[in-house]
This record gives C-alpha cells, sequence and structure tokens, in this order.
C-alpha cells in the first residue's frame, strides 16, 4: 500500500524560508532637537542582533518630499533614494514621537506618498513620548496601515518619559524590560514576515 506524503507543516522550510528578512526601519520624527535618534540607535542595535533580520534605514528628517504630492524633479529625486528602500523590505519597524496625540506629518507624507510598497507585509511599532509613551500614535498608525493593506504587528515598545529612561551617552538605565519587548516583538515580525514573502510569492495578492 503507497503511502501519501505528510503535508508540510507550518514550520516547514518550504512553507516558510529562512533567509534573513530585508528590515527597513522608519525613523519617523523630523523636528528640530528630536530625541528620536537616541531611541533608534538603540533599537537598530537590537534588531542586528537578530540573525533573522537584515536592516536598513529610512529618517524622515532626511527626505523631502512636498506635501502637494506633485511629481516636481526634486520629488522625483527624493523618490528615487526612498522608494527602492520600502519595496525591497519583506518588514517594517516605524519608529514614531507623539505629537499632540498623534504621529508626525512627516511621516505620513512619507507614508502617503507609497502604497504598494506597505502592502501585504508586516509594520511592527515603537513609540516614544511622555506619560503615554506615544501609544497613542501607535493607535492611528494602526488605521493608516490597515487601509494599505500592511499587518501590523501586535506587541509595540513604547519609552514613557522616554528623555528619562536614558542616560547622557544615549544608553538606557534599566534595559530589561525594553530587551525584554523588543525581543517578543522582532520574533512576532519575523513570522509574520516570513508568512507574508512566502505568500507574496506564491500567490498574487489581491487588493
Amino acid at each position: 500500500m503507497q503511502t501519501q506524503p505528510a503535508p508540510a507543516s507550518a514550520s516547514s522550510p518550504s512553507l516558510f524560508p529562512t533567509a534573513p528578512l530585508n528590515l527597513t526601519l522608519v525613523i519617523g520624527s523630523n523636528r528640530h532637537g528630536r530625541f528620536g535618534p537616541v531611541v533608534a540607535d538603540w533599537l537598530l542595535d537590537r534588531i542586528q542582533d537578530h540573525e533573522d533580520l537584515t536592516p536598513q534605514v529610512v529618517d524622515v528628517a532626511e527626505i523631502s518630499l512636498p506635501t502637494s504630492f506633485a511629481p516636481t524633479p526634486q520629488a522625483t529625486a527624493e523618490l528615487s533614494e526612498v522608494t527602492p528602500k520600502l519595496a525591497s523590505a519583506d518588514a517594517f519597524v516605524v519608529l514614531t514621537p507623539e505629537y499632540n496625540h498623534s504621529f508626525p506629518a512627516g511621516l505620513k507624507n512619507l507614508i502617503d506618498w507609497h502604497f504598494t510598497e506597505w502592502r501585504a507585509k508586516p509594520v511592527a511599532l515603537v513609540s516614544y513620548g511622555g506619560l503615554a509613551g506615544g501609544l497613542r500614535a501607535v493607535e492611528h498608525l494602526r488605521q493608516v496601515y490597515a487601509e494599505l493593506h500592511a499587518v501590523t504587528i501586535r506587541d509595540t515598545v513604547s519609552f514613557h518619559n522616554a528623555g528619562t529612561s536614558f542616560d547622557d551617552e544615549g544608553r538606557l538605565k534599566d534595559p530589561s524590560m525594553p530587551d525584554a519587548a523588543v525581543k517578543v516583538m522582532l520574533d512576532q515580525l519575523v513570522w509574520w514576515g516570513r508568512g507574508l514573502r512566502e505568500a507574496r510569492g506564491r500567490w498574487p495578492y489581491v487588493g
């Protein structure tokens, strides 16, 4: 009697290739005197420690895209630098502060200049701020990325009263909780990233 081969399990390498994911870290603040680079440096170190992720950075402060969405020569030049970093990503980590209970206009402008680059990909969200730790900005971003057919990761990392969490050299005073939280978030991001990369390769996304 000939037996049929067992179906591949969800953890099968044929379903979830183990090649590292291309990850784009988006630094979402361009405000003068911003605190974002301090958090971004810590976050990038944690990403680089994760063997399943190969990171690159998009910094909103280094981009000058007009809010008119006019295809000017300046916009075309800016997009030639930033769009490939979004298009080539298998997954994203978006770092946002909270300005007036939401996320910055510069970050929204970068998001709105693109569409297919986000589609059917996972997005992890990291925030910082005062008492709320930027969490209201995170919840607003979830709605935006849902409209773009992206999948936001459930677990986040947030820094409440962020300025007091780091020392003068940019090191966390107590890294135990943030390090544990970012590991959970990145592990979830890798799971979604592998699954969605495989799905995009097998079937055209309908959206």
